[in-house]
């Protein structure tokens, strides 16, 4: 992204990018043309996430691909076909994982959709918080039963949990790829931004993810309510309240909620310190 370039020329040889600026980290997958993940890829992309999640200054993570033609085009078919299937299992086992760790980080994930965003690409995307494609850049879908095998980075579920059963299913067993504006309709792209180059899209996703970050907006209350719907959806409603009372007992105790209840009773605009 534009305004991680600094921090980004320093680490360009990397897999995956890392930037920090203003509160928002940047994570670019980076082997063009087409960035395809490797477990060594993938072994960058849970470095970075965990280097986003341990950094108090890190508000907001966006990711994004390398280039103006694919946010990802998934795992490495070639990779694939030369490991054993042990390694192909472990290999899966550990997307999972770092996919997860990245759906669970209590801090807004942004999936910057650049370009092509199929197969594994896709499933990178959807353990994003919110989607943001860039209208008229590419095409996204899981078609991996086209290749005998299924969407096994979380697509089967992830998917299923945005657009329902039923759907999902069609979508997967036709491997159908569809514009971004089917995913828009679909409620797999929460945003469609029209922008004539990369640049200009990756300056007004900055912009976007801004609004959720000091002192625009309280970042612990945004991570707060992120963690109360990613967990709380998946464990039984009692449970789910239960955390969501936690959770919002943390943030009356954070400065900034004092910060909030004060500005509306004074009627000025606060001023949020993520504290």
């Amino acid at each position: 992204m534009a305004e991680a370039e600094a921090q980004v020329k320093t680490n360009s040889s990397e897999l995956v990018q890392y930037g920090n600026e203003n509160g928002i980290a940047f994570l670019t997958l980076n082997d063009p043309p087409a960035n395809t993940y490797s477990y060594e890829m993938m072994q960058s992309l849970d470095r970075a996430i965990l280097t986003a999640r341990m950094d108090e200054s890190v508000q907001v993570i966006v990711i994004s691909g390398n280039g103006e033609k694919f946010f990802s085009a998934g795992a490495n078919i070639q990779m694939l076909a030369n490991v054993t299937p042990t390694f192909k299992y472990f290999f899966c086992l550990h997307a999972n994982e770092t996919l997860s760790r990245l759906e669970q980080t209590p801090k807004l994930v942004i999936a910057a959709i650049n370009g092509h965003c199929v197969g594994g690409g896709l499933e990178v995307a959807l353990a994003a918080d919110i989607r943001i494609a860039r209208r008229g850049a590419g095409k996204m879908g899981l078609p991996e039963v086209s290749l005998g095998v299924l969407p096994g980075t979380g697509g089967t579920q992830r998917l299923t949990r945005l657009v329902g059963k039923s759907k999902a299913i069609e979508l997967m067993a036709t491997g159908e790829l569809f514009d971004f504006e089917r995913g828009l309709e679909l409620g797999i792209v929460n945003q469609l931004l029209d922008a004539e180059t990369g640049a200009q899209f990756s300056q007004q996703v900055v912009d976007y993810a801004r609004q959720f970050t000091t002192p625009n907006r309280a970042s612990a209350a945004v991570g707060r309510i992120k963690r109360a719907v990613q967990t709380g959806s998946e464990i039984p409603f009692e449970s789910a309240l239960a955390l969501e009372r936690e959770l919002q007992q943390q943030l009356f105790q954070s400065e900034d909620a004092k910060e909030g209840l004060d500005a509306y009773m004074k009627k000025r605009k606060p001023i949020f310190k993520g504290k």
